[in-house]
């Protein structure tokens, strides 16, 4: 059977700045029938893939009509205030892995439960993608729609060059199970690669990628805050601020121009890859970079991305909301969206499907992704998500570690200031 095709996309919530407004989706008038609207951020995939007709087709007296805000940072403060005020909100709205915590813990009460709706069946979710949208008291209040698991994509061209290997199953073998053999990896071709080239794009980057393969990171089972006191988390500082100040970074800041202009330009080796980077990578990368990119497993599995879709009990049409949802998170569904945008299901049954199981991405030299990040996923540890990790983890980056690699700022004192400003952000 036909490898699936993927196609360029965006993790939710990482796209650019403009705002697309409000676009309705489906066909034909919506006279006479229930329209269901659905809020999110980013580019979620819904309507590139055709899934909005398709359920209209099968559901002729529905229509559907989706809100975007390009990016969660303005998303989700909107999200909060018109929950707060019972008014404005979708009779669907995507919610933010990071988000999660904060909404099942402070928010719970404004949303349908969704454990036990019609097509909807917990078996067919990883336990800990349906547990972050659950209530201590069972109740579900979100979907799960995609996950991020890790690899690391590499050029081979300047893999090469350094006299590095460039089959990939022998560049994992160089890192397997280790975050500080990736490092080391680097430190060789720094020495002997390119000079123009640098080990990886950012140490923002390499950070999230280590503290993602982490089960405990910013708060403790108990929700405690003990992102200064983990070794976990001080271990992915320690390697990221190793790399920046060993000069093996390139310096960006994640999802900017310079970072996206590098990404054209060839300027680093390796990136780490959550399944959505692959079409970010595509798309920024052009036509030049066809072909020298390929994918290896990361050094130890993790989790970077990932929403949900949850029904607020405002709802004018929360029942035909819920169909929807449970409709557009069911395994079938996920495996069509992964296969036209690259999203990655937090179904483990759509691993079995075609679209799944025999998939490969041309642009990175056919690399299997669906095997490669399938395998992955199920490696994925159980994560304590608490309801500031995006505010804490944001300011460890760009309070800190950006700081040492543009500023040449030290490590302990670049520790030191991104940690005074977690904790005064936490205290707002």
């Amino acid at each position: 059977m036909a490898a699936a095709a993927i196609g360029t996309s965006l993790l939710a919530g990482c796209a650019s700045d403009e705002d697309s407004g409000k676009d309705t989706t489906g066909s034909g008038d919506a006279k006479g029938k229930t329209v269901i609207t659905v809020g999110l951020f980013g580019t979620f995939g819904f309507k590139e893939a055709g899934l909005y007709e398709e359920y209209e087709k099968l559901n002729p007296k529905v229509k559907i009509e989706q809100s975007v805000v390009e990016r969660n940072e303005n998303y989700y403060p909107q999200l909060l205030t018109r929950l707060a005020s019972n008014s404005g909100l979708a009779d669907i709205q995507g919610i933010e892995v990071a988000n999660i915590a904060e909404v099942v813990k402070t928010q719970a009460d404004k949303f349908a439960d969704l454990s036990n709706a019609d097509g909807v069946s917990k078996d067919d979710y990883f336990d800990w993608k349906w547990q972050q949208a659950t209530t201590e008291d069972g109740k579900t209040i979100g979907l799960g729609t995609d996950i991020g698991p890790m690899a690391i994509c590499y050029r081979k061209d300047h893999f090469e060059a350094a006299g590095l290997p460039t089959d990939r199953e022998e560049v994992g073998k160089l890192w397997a199970g280790d975050w500080q053999k990736y490092l080391e990896t680097g430190k060789d071709f720094m020495e002997k690669g390119p000079k123009d080239v640098a080990w990886v794009d950012s140490a923002s980057g390499l950070y999230n990628a280590a503290i993602s393969s982490s089960a405990t990171r910013y708060y403790d089972e108990r929700g405690e805050v003990i992102y200064k006191t983990n070794p976990d988390v001080r271990e992915a500082w320690d390697i990221a601020a190793e790399a920046a100040t060993e000069d093996m970074t390139d310096k960006h800041e994640l999802f900017t121009d310079s970072w996206n202009k590098a990404m054209n330009n060839g300027t680093f080796a390796t990136l780490s890859c959550p399944a959505w980077m692959l079409g970010y990578i595509q798309d920024k990368g052009g036509d030049k970079a066809k072909g020298k990119w390929d994918v290896a497993p990361a050094p130890k599995a993790g989790n970077w991305g990932g929403s949900f879709l949850g029904v607020p009990e405002t709802s004018k049409n929360k029942e035909e909301a819920i169909k929807l949802a449970a409709w557009l998170t069911a395994p079938t569904q996920q495996a069509k969206l992964f296969a036209e945008r690259g999203s990655f299901p937090s179904a483990p049954k759509s691993y079995e499907t075609p679209e799944v199981a025999d998939a490969k991405h041309e642009y990175f030299s056919n690399a299997p992704i669906g095997e490669i990040f399938s395998q992955a996923a199920e490696g994925i540890p159980t994560q304590v998500i608490g309801p500031k990790d995006q505010v804490i983890q944001e300011n460890l980056t760009r309070a800190g570690l950006v700081q040492i690699e543009q500023k040449g700022v030290s490590p302990d004192k670049a520790w030191e200031s991104a940690t005074k400003t977690v904790d005064n952000a936490l205290d707002e």
